[in-house]
């Protein structure tokens, strides 16, 4: 038997424990491997980046490359802190490049998509 002090609420307890028997741990699953970013062509001079507000994994990506998109679109959706977050187009043009793909996570201030 184990004995351990426990504080509660600045109450201090002794508890004892009983070890019973030797329990197998399951076995844990490696995490499946997340995809790579596709390696992004560079966008041209006059593109404006969208960029990531916060970190997080990227749930879907919802354009391509030469995708015409007008102001307000959802490019992708952002998961940060358990809620799904829509990236939207601050304007009107066409996606010049794609720098994440699904399964991504990104930090504050990465580039999800150029538009031209």
């Amino acid at each position: 038997m184990k004995k351990y002090n426990i504080t509660v609420n600045g109450t201090t307890y002794e508890v004892s424990v009983e070890e019973v028997g030797v329990v197998a741990s399951a076995p844990v699953a490696a995490p499946a491997p997340v995809a790579a970013a596709p390696a992004a062509a560079a966008a041209p001079a006059n593109a404006e980046g969208v960029k990531a507000p916060m970190p997080g994994n990227i749930m879907k990506v919802n354009v391509k490359v030469g995708d015409t998109v007008k102001k307000g679109d959802t490019l992708c959706v952002l998961e940060a802190m358990k809620m799904e977050n829509d990236i939207k187009a601050s304007r009107d043009g066409s996606v010049a490049a794609v720098h994440v793909s699904q399964g991504a996570t990104v930090n504050t201030g990465d580039l999800l998509v150029s538009l031209s």
